[in-house]
């Protein structure tokens, strides 16, 4: 299944410039190899947010044969999102993952993997302000960025007494965090 969906993958990238193409082949190393990084990283999640957000350069490079900054911003942006929203995951699974001796954030980060999710997600939203600062968005962009800001509070009140249940249904509404910064991107480009 792997080498079938990574063929049909490949298609997807030949019509592509060399640029776009050039990091297709970084971005199947990266997907590759994810899968055992939490055998020798601390933050594995820090990786799977470059893995899942290789998509952001690559999609600069195929529109606009260029790497400008608001595509880094959009990457780093995309790590602390992934170090957050994954960290709830973790804090999930954290007592199994010590019994079976693999790393992830919410063992490296301790007693204050509340703090370290917190601390991500109002990076991810301060690359994302950035990010509309570089692009010129307007002030429904960042209104959009003010709702995911109150929906990371919501996570907050999830996973403060660090329950697994609460914890898993801040991950799961991740969905909701990521509509609000869509939301804005949309509502902003529409009014504009």
């Amino acid at each position: 299944m792997f080498v079938a969906l990574s063929l049909v993958a490949l298609l997807l990238v030949l019509p592509m410039n060399r640029l776009a193409r050039a990091l297709a082949v970084v971005a199947a190393f990266l997907a590759a190899s994810y899968p055992f990084t939490k055998r020798f990283l601390s933050l594995p999640q820090a990786y799977l947010g470059i893995a899942f957000g290789f998509g952001i350069p690559m999609a600069f490079a195929a529109v606009r044969s260029e790497l400008p900054m608001a595509a880094w911003t959009m990457l780093a942006s995309n790590v602390f999102w992934a170090l957050a929203y994954d960290t709830e995951y973790a804090m999930v699974d954290r007592d199994d993952d010590l019994k079976i001796g693999i790393r992830t954030a919410a063992i490296t980060f301790g007693r204050f993997d509340v703090a370290a999710v917190m601390i991500c997600y109002a990076a991810t939203l301060a690359l994302l302000a950035a990010v509309g600062r570089i692009e010129a968005l307007g002030a429904l962009y960042y209104a959009g960025l003010a709702v995911a800001a109150g929906i990371a509070v919501y996570h907050y009140t999830l996973i403060r007494d660090r329950s697994r249940e609460g914890c898993f249904r801040a991950f799961n509404h991740n969905n909701w965090f990521g509509a609000a910064v869509f939301g804005g991107v949309l509502a902003s480009y529409l009014a504009g």
